[in-house]
């Protein structure tokens, strides 16, 4: 049986229409869309009951309908497994419809006024994901502007409410569960004019909606087989202490608190780490784990427009992480951590073809003096696959539990980044922090960073029962979880399909196809089977200088003594005066 949803419209599909069909569109879900005066429904028995999702508008057209439990010669009731209904924009209106349904006298207001704190239910069916039972502060100019349900406590259920206010409500119709927002539906289209989407910004046009589409198209939906989490830690060299990091401590409360962490390794360091700190890498590779921080870590190292010398810094990285690995037995993950979270374009066509996985990074925008325009939607998937590399999104603690949840309700990893100084207070705040996350009710499986990159896709049952995936980095763990062989169609976003070598698990070649600009394949696995899927591009082919000259290295060096004094011994200092006073 398919789920399938229902978007009825007015007489003219409005921007309010056409946003929540984006939406559908962006989740995978099937759906039929009818005008309301055209709602007869044709018997499906191939089809589960319709997810009846429209305007407040448009349903006026049909509440009648659905409460007399008829529609001409069809028996709607029947037909229909929930309703959810969006704001046009009209308070009135959709005051008027709640009324009509819950058969009392709501009213709409513009703002909440000293409401700040919000509680999303905890439902017992699983609606909000990870997001259950979390208090959010939204932002006070998005709380300013929206508009809110005064509720009595009876009539309706309250899903996303602040003392007497929703803005998120459920109701029956005739034994149909109704959910209804009071706000209009986010433009997921629309340009991010942000470092990365803040969910405080659009708490309530963005979760009502998600939440439901989460829950009504739980099996046929895109959706993240499994949630990871990895902290990764900017810069520090593997010696006993870095500022605050001390990395004996660190491991003492991973073990304690059940968290991984990363240490985004700058390759200038490579001949640098102390052996006993090496041995506690060796004996927990659980636990502990390297990515690449760029190269030399200067400034804008890959901000320039120049793709040859990205290339070959690229690879005097991955070289000087070998050369690392031969000294200390200490595997890296072929992630890129860019330094100061400054990229080109250039440098991400430059990394597709190294043996780089993809890369991580706070900033979405790159350097470039024109960067295309990253959308919303691009920032909400697994990974934003507007550049040639894909690039995974991370956040720092302070950006609020609620921004991880909600990455966790789309399918997003939870990849934390943080500096040494964040453990000034020995780690209070990392602990308190790592504790909110593990307490999220879809709680994460820590890994490496590695992992979490391999093991992000989305997938989605499709009607002959084969397994469609979406592929992100240029690698992928996937696993039949099924107890009887399965087919996986995967697809990859790929504008250069040409500079593919091959594809292959580690046994076979896998044939490969381009669809516009897209590459499929397929894999069959057996029950419980899993296999690592690796895309290999060919080398960039061109000359320049591949070499620093003398005044670059000893800039560089001095540099990096001169961050090292700064983080070891200045910054110590200045917190423990400013502790004094």
């Amino acid at each position: 049986m398919q789920e399938k949803a229902l978007l009825l419209t007015a007489d003219y599909s409005s921007a309010d229409d056409q946003r929540a069909e984006r939406l559908l569109n962006f989740f995978g879900v099937r759906y039929l869309k009818r005008r309301a005066t055209e709602l007869g429904l044709p018997e499906n028995k191939s089809v589960e009951k319709y997810r009846l999702v429209c305007s407040v508008q448009a349903f006026a057209r049909v509440v009648g309908d659905l409460q007399n439990g008829s529609c001409n010669s069809n028996s709607l009731a029947r037909q229909i497994h929930s309703v959810f209904l969006y704001s046009n924009g009209d308070p009135v209106a959709i005051a008027n419809a709640v009324s009509q349904l819950s058969g009392a006298t709501i009213s709409i207001r513009r703002g909440a006024g000293r409401v700040t704190e919000w509680h999303i239910a905890n439902e017992p069916d699983g609606m909000f994901g990870a997001m259950r039972g979390l208090r959010i502060q939204p932002s006070a100019t998005h709380l300013g502007s929206g508009d809110f349900f005064h509720t009595d406590g009876e009539s309706l259920t309250p899903l996303i409410a602040g003392e007497d206010r929703a803005g998120f409500v459920k109701l029956n119709c005739n034994g149909l569960p109704v959910f209804v927002s009071s706000e209009r539906l986010i433009d997921i289209d629309a340009e991010l004019t942000t470092f990365n989407f803040d969910i405080r910004d659009h708490f309530f046009s963005a979760v009502p909606l998600v939440s439901y589409i989460r829950w009504a198209f739980s099996q046929s939906s895109w959706h993240a087989p499994e949630a990871s989490a990895c902290l990764v830690i900017d810069d520090p060299l593997l010696k006993p202490t870095h500022g605050f990091v001390d990395f004996q401590e660190l491991l003492s409360l991973m073990k304690r608190h059940h968290f991984s962490t990363n240490i985004a390794f700058i390759p200038w360091n490579w001949t640098r780490s102390v052996p006993g700190v090496v041995r506690l890498f060796r004996e927990n590779p659980e636990h502990f784990s390297l990515s690449v921080h760029g190269c030399d870590h200067t400034r804008a190292e890959f901000g320039s427009p120049s793709q040859q010398r990205h290339y070959w810094k690229a690879r005097q990285a991955l070289d000087r992480m070998d050369r690392h690995k031969t000294a200390t037995g200490i595997s890296h993950d072929p992630v890129m951590v860019f330094p100061q979270g400054v990229f080109s374009e250039a440098a991400m066509s430059a990394l597709k073809r190294t043996n780089l996985i993809a890369s991580v990074n706070s900033d979405i925008i790159s350097a470039d003096p024109h960067p295309r325009t990253i959308t919303i939607s691009d920032v909400w998937d697994i990974a934003v696959m507007r550049y040639p590399f894909p690039l995974f999104t991370r956040r720092y603690p302070w950006e609020g539990i609620e921004n991880f949840a909600f990455d966790a309700l789309l399918g997003k990893p939870a990849i934390a980044i943080i500096h040494h100084d964040y453990c000034s207070d020995h780690c209070a705040r990392l602990v308190n922090f790592v504790q909110q996350v593990n307490a999220l009710q879809c709680a994460p499986t820590w890994r490496n960073l590695g992992d979490v990159v391999r093991r992000s896709c989305r997938q989605r049952l499709d009607s002959t029962g084969a397994m469609k995936v979406e592929m992100y980095g240029t690698e992928l763990r996937i696993e039949n979880r099924f107890d009887q062989p399965k087919r996986f169609l995967i697809r990859r976003r790929e504008c250069e399909a040409s500079a593919i070598q091959q594809i292959c698990t580690d046994d076979q070649e896998v044939a490969w196809k381009q669809v516009d600009e897209c590459i499929n394949f397929e894999v069959d696995l057996k029950a419980g089977e899993n296999r690592v899927i690796k895309i290999k591009f060919h080398d960039l082919v061109g000359k320049e200088r591949n070499e620093d000259n003398l005044p670059y290295r000893f800039r560089t060096m001095l540099r990096r003594y001169l961050c090292e004094v700064r983080d070891n011994y200045v910054e110590p200092m200045r917190s423990r005066f400013a502790g004094s006073r």
